[in-house]
């Protein structure tokens, strides 16, 4: 019991942990400074500029959510790295739901690319290799079901808030702020 306990604890409290710092060195980040660049003197080059800065930011959100996943799970670097270009298959082919399958997909994948990693003589091409085909195949597998999730969540929200608009703000708006901070 206490063996589950601490997988878990790894998992859902190392790997959130790590894939809430990832979000936010990409994409918050990358939306705080589209912000900026849209009020702070619209259609001047600085304003274009932090614009293409944000976007830059926010293209890489997947791979930063994974990379983070990675670090957080104290993975090998060549698992760690290869896991960019699964956070960016997930994010790709999620859609709405990009950022539920980074999460799932960047785990099961860097625990099997730890698997591999440092038992060939070959691991410069083994270890990315496994990783990136285990994980872009069970992106192409999970992605699509994540986004299904996302999708009919944010229609019952939709629906809800349509019904009860006073009281569906405030429960969406606590549910959405303690899933925010919980990691």
């Amino acid at each position: 019991m206490n063996l589950i306990k601490k997988c878990l604890n790894r998992v859902f409290v190392e790997g959130l942990s790590g894939m809430a710092l990832g979000l936010f060195a990409s994409l918050l980040i990358g939306t705080i400074i589209n912000t900026i660049g849209q009020n702070v003197c619209p259609g001047s080059f600085v304003s274009e500029k932090l614009l293409e800065i944000g976007g830059y930011a926010t293209s890489v959100t997947g791979a930063a959510m994974a990379l983070a996943i990675g670090y957080a799970l104290q993975a090998p670097p060549l698992v760690m790295y290869s896991l960019c270009a699964v956070g960016a298959a997930c994010n790709a082919i999620g859609g709405s739901g990009g950022p539920l399958a980074v999460f799932f997909v960047a785990v099961i994948t860097c625990e099997i690319g730890k698997l591999v990693s440092k038992e060939t003589k070959v691991d410069i091409i083994v270890t990315p290799a496994v990783t990136v085909i285990v994980g872009v195949v069970l992106a192409m597998l999970l992605a699509p079901v994540c986004k299904n999730v996302c999708d009919a969540l944010g229609s019952f929200i939709g629906w809800a808030t349509d019904l009860k608009p006073f009281w569906m703000g405030i429960i969406v708006s606590v549910v959405v702020g303690v899933v925010l901070t919980l990691p």
